[in-house]
């Protein structure tokens, strides 16, 4: 079967940076992949690459056979790492526009996530802390039935019970078919959910390799294994 996202000598240059540098790497359908890397590693830069938010200096990306652009966005849902929703907007307002914007969004599957946390639809999101605002950008973008989850830092920055919810969200609301790539320096919060992890440093991949191999190979944890080979 063809990979969901597959690079090929991928480069990406910025004025004074080279923040890919050959990247090679193929994801399949139905896994949950940690793209995980020290800070600079180049794990933004890829996911905005495979969402077709930047270009390659070099090298080929492909989404489902695909170049990045309008037939991959309507099969990709993306979580940036930083706010994008206006604080203006209420929580319906947000649903709204997802529901308006993306013919694969299910406003119900919305609804039943945010009834979940008491988060109330005509709360503005200036009014939000700041754990519940990332809830409920998580909540709109795993209410698309989408091909490819990009998850970009989806548990930087909130509390440890926040982070347990985001992770059974993720993993109760996306298709098995589908894929779900998740960049994060918090690995042993994350660990327990993943299938792969693809290490990447220096914008070039060093390790691909699924959870259980790594256990059974190196006898130790991906976190133990991660700390070891970037020394942190």
């Amino acid at each position: 079967m063809e990979p969901i996202l597959e690079c090929k000598d991928l480069y990406k240059s910025y004025p004074g940076k080279q923040a890919l540098t050959g990247l090679t790497l193929s994801v399949h359908r139905g896994r949950i992949v940690g793209l995980l890397g020290p800070n600079g590693s180049g794990k933004s830069t890829l996911i905005k690459l495979a969402c077709g938010l930047l270009t390659p200096s070099y090298g080929e990306i492909l989404i489902n056979g695909m170049a990045p652009g309008v037939e991959t966005k309507k099969i990709v849902s993306y979580l940036p790492e930083r706010t994008y929703l206006s604080d203006w907007m209420t929580v319906k307002d947000a649903v709204a526009f997802f529901a308006d914007f993306y013919a694969d969004f299910d406003p119900a599957v919305a609804g039943e996530m945010l009834a979940k946390l008491s988060i109330r639809p005509d709360a503005r999101l200036k009014t939000l802390s700041k754990g519940n605002k990332e809830k409920v950008q998580l909540i709109l973008v795993m209410s698309r039935k989408a091909q490819l989850y990009l998850l970009d830092e989806p548990i930087g920055g909130v509390d440890p019970a926040a982070r347990d919810f985001i992770l059974s969200t993720i993993i109760s609301n996306y298709n098995p078919d589908s894929t779900i790539i998740i960049s994060t320096h918090l690995i042993a919060d994350i660990e327990k959910v993943l299938d792969d992890v693809v290490f990447i440093s220096d914008g070039a991949v060093q390790l691909c390799a699924p959870v259980e191999e790594i256990r059974a190979e190196k006898g130790c944890s991906v976190d133990a294994l991660f700390r070891e080979v970037f020394k942190c």
